[in-house]
Parts: structure tokens; sequence; C-alpha cells
């Protein structure tokens, strides 16, 4: 019985699928039939097979997003059989996606932000951070998403996620948080901080030109005044604190912590090691208070007697050292040296108790050095031929010399740990020696040194260009400038600050292909001739025109709030931008009709498209999807509330402003 059980779940799951997919069948039955055109008809169920497909994850969302452009393509050719003139989409433009400007932005965004990440300057960007906001979610939260939503208040929100990307992969590894507990925070609040000014988003700085386009067809009693740039920030900034309120109070039980990661926290490596050798070593600071009896002795000593392993130091007032020359046996210890220990724990609290050290409980004086990005364990095998046969690692100064503090000797079916004074046998051919080191310093080793044989081979080859940090600051502010003051696609101004990163040496050109998630283009791609479908076809205009017919007699703030609501639902299946253009004059005519504001609907119309949460169908919900492993579903627990919470704050900041 118990062997069947496995085979009755998929049974039952088979079901559930079956019984969903035939509740949307009968949906997209019933609102096909309510469609005033055949053409209306079938993209009402093309888009009830879109939200299925992506909520139920039929398949990836991108193969999904794939098919159904696909299908609409095949549309030219079942024409007759569908009963249409022609296809719902002209095939000579179905893959226009793929040169659109929102597109080619996102490629050159990930490419300028593999360039700045390339260079070191992420790094400092998101040793900064962990400086203000530590290592914990409730204080990483609000300083990331803040400053992300800062910068997407004056660029466009998509681009300044992207650049945050491998800050938040750095940010991850040395805190232990997954990405997926900071980036949906983080790529949330970037569209939050495109509601913060009137550049801030496309739809809003679509809007005034469309007001400009509306007041010609408008009385002159009824003609609307254009918006100044920071005419939306009040409303903006409400929307940020209340995003940013959200997932400090209700993070803990909306945010996944999914399994697939860029980033990595070191548990996988050290469980290795525990398996393999029985080592169990843990990383900490501690610190040497003024008059301990520490002050004066020798490193080396201390380490001996307590079976303690010393990988980094800090002496009061200078920079942190870690790798070749930094510690030796003969180290003296001084009053305020901060000292990065491997050991176990039990340890590490005897030596701190009996001295009365202080022992931190994260990182700071080696957040960056130690990082998991920056150091681990690794296993290093001495071949026949080395030349360390025969001394001791304390004869050759082995953490001094080669920067590899030893932990653990491997030697003929048994693992020597530092109570075994393994600093003092002589090596032999054959030993195994677990050690901590910088990967920078392995990877030197592994390529030039004879004297031992690298085996371990998962760890991060990272090759930083520090000297090409000029080059990759000149060319992200001649695009940045470009973005912010010129008048020139969007998609051409980052591309000019990607390529010149490629010409100057930054990134090499298989770098670049490399920094680009083909998941999030084709996925973006596949989707915009659904939205050309939507649009073209009069499905958009039908769907808004049968909402409003509802609520045509209701009070304005009700007439108001279905804009909105309107506004969300057609950001969700089309562009932003495609939303905004179709909705503002409708919204303007339903606003001079009833007697409301028509300026402040169409507002209502721009800021609305924003409120995109609910499936990742967003530029920047996609781009963050693949890199915290996020599924539709995550979007859909926690961009619900978000998607409710931004109504509400926004039509209440709306009727107390205006």
């Amino acid at each position: 019985m118990a062997e069947q059980k496995p085979n009755f779940k998929m049974n039952k799951a088979l079901l559930q699928q079956l019984v969903y997919a035939a509740g949307f069948v009968m949906l997209a039955i019933v609102l096909a039939f309510q469609g005033p055109t055949i053409e209306i008809a079938w993209m009402t169920a093309f888009l009830v097979l879109t939200i299925y497909l992506f909520a139920f994850e039929v398949v990836d969302v991108d193969v999904a997003a794939i098919s159904i452009m696909v299908l609409l393509g095949l549309s030219s050719l079942l024409a007759p059989l569908m009963g249409l003139d022609k296809g719902l989409v002209d095939n000579q433009h179905l893959f226009d996606g793929f040169s659109s400007n929102a597109v080619m932005s996102i490629i050159a965004v990930m490419i300028i932000g593999a360039g700045l990440d390339k260079t070191g300057i992420m790094n400092d960007v998101a040793a900064l951070i962990l400086k203000f906001g530590g290592t914990s979610e409730e204080r990483l939260i609000p300083t990331i998403s803040g400053t992300v939503a800062i910068i997407s208040s004056f660029m466009q929100n998509v681009g300044a996620a992207a650049l945050f990307l491998p800050v938040v992969s750095r940010i991850s590894a040395r805190s232990g948080l997954p990405m997926s507990r900071l980036l949906m925070p983080m790529g949330f609040c970037a569209i939050l901080g495109g509601t913060v000014t009137m550049v801030g988003s496309s739809p809003l700085i679509l809007l005034n030109d469309l007001i400009i386009t509306s007041n010609t067809a408008l009385p002159a009693d009824s003609q609307m005044n254009t918006w100044g740039l920071f005419s939306v920030t009040p409303i903006g900034l409400g929307l940020l604190v209340a995003g940013i309120l959200y997932f400090m109070v209700a993070g803990r039980f909306v945010l996944p912590s999914t399994t697939k990661e860029t980033s990595a926290s070191g548990s996988d490596t050290l469980e290795y090691f525990h398996k393999l050798y029985g080592l169990k070593p843990s990383l900490c600071e501690i610190v040497v208070r003024d008059g301990s009896e520490l002050v004066g002795r020798m490193l080396g000593e201390i380490e001996s007697t307590y079976s303690i392993r010393a990988i980094g130091v800090k002496r009061s007032g200078q920079a942190s050292l870690v790798g070749p020359g930094s510690l030796a046996y003969d180290t003296l210890i001084e009053a305020g040296m901060v000292l990065g220990v491997v050991a176990s724990n039990i340890h590490i609290e005897t030596l701190v108790n009996k001295y009365q050290l202080k022992k931190r409980r994260e990182l700071r004086s080696f957040a960056q050095t130690l990082a998991p990005t920056k150091a681990g364990i690794a296993e290093v095998v001495l071949p026949p031929g080395s030349a360390l046969i025969g001394k001791s690692a304390r004869e050759v100064w082995l953490r001094k010399t080669y920067g590899l503090s030893m932990i653990g000797l491997h030697r003929g079916g048994k693992t020597y740990r530092s109570g075994d004074h393994i600093r003092s046998k002589p090596f032999e051919v054959g030993d195994t020696l677990v050690v901590h080191t910088t990967w920078e310093n392995l990877a030197h080793i592994e390529k030039t040194d004879r004297n031992f044989v690298v085996v371990t081979t998962e760890f991060p080859h990272e090759e930083l260009r520090t000297h090409k940090v000029g080059w990759a600051v000149l060319f992200f502010l001649v695009a940045l400038s470009m973005v912010l003051f010129t008048d020139i696609r969007l998609s051409v101004a980052l591309l000019t600050g990607a390529v010149g990163m490629i010409l100057s040496g930054v990134l090499k050109i298989d770098e670049a292909y490399r920094a680009v998630s083909w998941k999030t283009v084709f996925l973006l791609a596949s989707l915009i001739p659904l939205g050309l479908a939507v649009e073209q076809s009069g499905t958009a205009k039908w769907i808004a025109e049968q909402t409003l017919a509802v609520v045509g007699e209701m009070p304005i703030w009700v007439i108001q709030s279905a804009v909105a609501i309107l506004a969300t639902f057609f950001t969700l299946v089309m562009s932003n931008v495609g939303a905004t253009v179709l909705l503002v004059p409708l919204a303007v005519n339903i606003a001079v009709g009833v007697g409301a504001d028509p300026a402040v609907f169409a507002l209502t119309v721009a800021i609305a498209t924003s409120n995109s949460f609910l499936i990742p169908t967003h530029q920047v919900n996609a781009l963050i999807m693949g890199p915290a492993g996020y599924r539709v579903t995550d979007f859909m627990r926690a961009g619900g509330i978000m998607t409710l919470l931004f109504l509400v704050v926004m039509m209440v900041l709306m009727g107390f402003l205006y």
C-alpha cells in the first residue's frame, strides 16, 4: 500500500489540474460569448489561457509566454478556421518585442551592472549597506529597498533594480540571508520609487503629453494643467513608506526562502567538510579588551593551547588584513585587536570566557574580506616532489608564506585537528590539508604553485578589474546623463554605457553575454505581442467600457477607484505605457462627464499602472524572478496584498491632496 501513495498523490495533483483547467475553459467560453466581435472573443480566450498558465505554472513562465506568442502567430494560418479575416497579430511584427525599447534597455542595464560589479564598485556599495544595515532582515530590507527606491525615482526602475542585483547577491552571501528574502522587497520598492517623481516611470513621463493632446478635444472650461516634476512626490513617498512597512511587518509571512539562489552562504561547504572529515568550524570575530591577559602573548601559543585558528587580524585604527603575510605564529596580541577566528564553538567560548574577550554576534571588521564570496574552506593535497614534504606547517610558515590557515590534516584515513598539534607534524606525500584561505589566493596557488594540488574546484574564481573602475564609472555616468538630460531613447542611452564598458575592457564580450538573463529577455519579449493584440483587437477598450458602465452612476471616488483598478488589471496583461495611452483618454472623458477633475483622473491612471506586483509581467518582477528562484505563486501571495495596499494608499492620499 505504501508504494501506491506517490501514485495517489500524483493522480490527485493531476485531477486538480484538470479541474482548474476545466474551470478556466468554462470561464473563457462565457467571456468569449460576451464579446461583441469574434476577434475580442478569441483575445479574451487567449487572456484567460495566459492567466491560467501563469497562475498554475503548468510550464515555466518563459515557456508559457513563448507558447502564447507562437499561438498568436499561428492565428494568421488558422484564421479561416477561427472565423477571422486575418490573424490576431501581424506576423511581420510578432517578434518586435525582441527589439523593443524595454527589452534592449534591460539587456543594457544588466551589462552595465556586471561591469560595475567587475570593478569592485558593487563590493563597496554592499559593504556600505552592511555597515549601516547590519545583517538582520529587519534592517537590511528598509536599507536596501529605500536606497533602490531613491535611485529609481530619477531613472527607470528596471535599471535601478538591475544595478542592485549584484549588490543584493553579495549582501546575501555575507549576511547569510537567502536572496529571495531581499530581492522581492527591493524589486517592489524599485517599482514604487518610480511613482516619486514625474520622471520615475514611463507612464508618468508620458502623462503630460497625453494631457496636452486631450486638451485639444476639451472645452475651454475643462482644460487641464500639466503636472510638475514633484507634483506626485507626496503620493509616491506614501506608497514607498507603505511598501517598506509592509515587508518589515509581514515579510516573515509572505516572503519565500527559496533554494535556488545565486548567492551562497557557505553552509553546504561546511556540511561537506563535517561529513567527510568530522570538522565543523565556526567563523567569528573576537575583540581583545584592554587589560586582557592575552595582551603581549604570541598568537601561535594561544592557537595551540585552545585549538583555534586565526585567519584575519585588524589592529586598532588600521584596515583588516587577510591572506599571505597578514598573520604569523609570532604575531603579538595587542589591546583593541580584532581577530577573525575559525574553530569549534566550544573552543571559541572557552577562550572568550577565560580571557574576558568580546565575541561579536556578526562579522563587522571582516564582513567583506571574509565573506563567502571572498574566502572559505578548501582542500589542497601535497603531491610527490612538493618542497614541503618532510617539513611542518610551522617550519614553512604556511599561513604567512602561502596564506593557508590549516584547520585539519587528513592522512591515512584519519583526520587530525587543531588540538592534535597538526602544525608540528612533518608533511608526507598525499597529505590532504583542510585550510581556510581567500579565493583569490587559492586561485593563485592553483595556477602557479606546484607544491600543492588544489582539490576544491567549486569556489568563486573572481577576477576583479579594479584598475578599470575609472572607465566603468565614466560610462555609467555617460549613460545616466543621457537618460536624465536628453530626449534620446532609453535603450540607446543605456547601450552607449554598455558598449563603452566592453570597448574599454571593463567587460569581455563573453562576460557581457553571460551577464544577461535570457529567461527574462524571452519572457518580456514574448509578452509584448499579447499586449499589442489586446489593444489592436479592441479587447482592451471593450473591457474598459464594460467596467466603467457598471460604475457610471456611482460617487466620484468609486468611479476613480474603478479607473485605478482597471489600470491595475491592464498593466498586468500589457505594457504600462500601452495601458496609459489607452486609459487616459477614457478616464478624462469620464471625469468630464461626471463633473470630476480630468487631470486627477489622468494622474490616477498613470500612477495605477505602476501597481504591477501580482504576476511577474512587469520588467522588474521578471528580472528578479530567476536569480531568487521565485515562483508565480510567490508573487501572487506577496503581490496580492501589495496590490490592495497600493490601491488603498493611493486613493486615500489622492482624496486628501486633490
